[in-house]
């Protein structure tokens, strides 16, 4: 990667950008309040299955069918692949996430004077961007490369996961390192699985997380909004 393309996907994976992600869990709050997720080992099982159960299969290979349109400017498809993921949102708090992070994101490119306005036009246009539709027309405007695209994207998610983890148990930062040394490892198959994944096998079911999500809607007590 050239200095600059790696210097802006690490701005776009990092931990900081004000999108609103450190407020989510994405279903791991009430994993762990419902007693299925409790140690390190639990947790880094839950991250793991999360990606490559349901992230490799259906979030990731929606990234890339949203960058390789955003790249064609083929804003049809780009519309049509960010309504399809909308749609594959398996509970409401899944879905106002990733159209409240895909909004925090197209308002903070407006934001840095980066980029003239017409420049931006295409994603404004879109009533409601999920965040991978925004992450994906960044990475394009930015010069990133699709694999690292995804790469960082994929670790940013976990990354947030293993702070999650670390503010409601007692995992501390040597196991946090831990597991994403694991989930590291995983992450260049992950990458080309998902690039090369036909319409047709595009799966979104994992009923556990779906039920940790509609669970968390009706927890009494939480830290996280997902």
């Amino acid at each position: 990667m050239e200095t600059v393309a790696l210097a802006r996907l690490l701005r776009l994976a990092s931990p900081v950008l004000p999108v609103g992600g450190f407020g989510y869990s994405q279903g791991l709050e009430a994993a762990i309040d419902q007693g299925w997720v409790k140690a390190e080992a639990d947790i880094a099982q839950w991250i793991e299955d999360v990606l490559a159960s349901s992230l490799a299969r259906f979030e990731a290979p929606m990234f890339c069918r949203l960058y390789r349109a955003w790249e064609a400017r083929d804003y049809p498809a780009v519309e049509r692949w960010n309504a399809l993921f909308l749609a594959g949102r398996e509970t409401a708090e899944f879905r106002a996430e990733t159209v409240q992070m895909g909004a925090s994101l197209r308002t903070l490119l407006a934001s840095t004077g980066e980029f003239a306005r017409e420049g931006l036009q295409p994603l404004a246009a879109l009533s409601e961007p999920a965040y991978p539709t925004a992450f994906a027309f960044a990475a394009v405007l930015w010069g990133i490369a699709l694999p690292e695209a995804l790469t960082g994207y994929l670790f940013a998610w976990a990354e947030n996961q293993v702070s999650a983890a670390m503010r409601t148990t007692r995992l501390g930062h040597v196991g946090a390192q831990r597991i994403l040394a694991r989930v590291a490892s995983l992450l260049p198959e992950l990458v080309a699985c998902a690039c090369d994944l036909r319409d047709e096998d595009l799966s979104n079911f994992t009923q556990a997380l779906t039920i940790a999500s509609c669970l968390h809607e009706i927890q009494s007590s939480r830290v996280f909004r997902s």
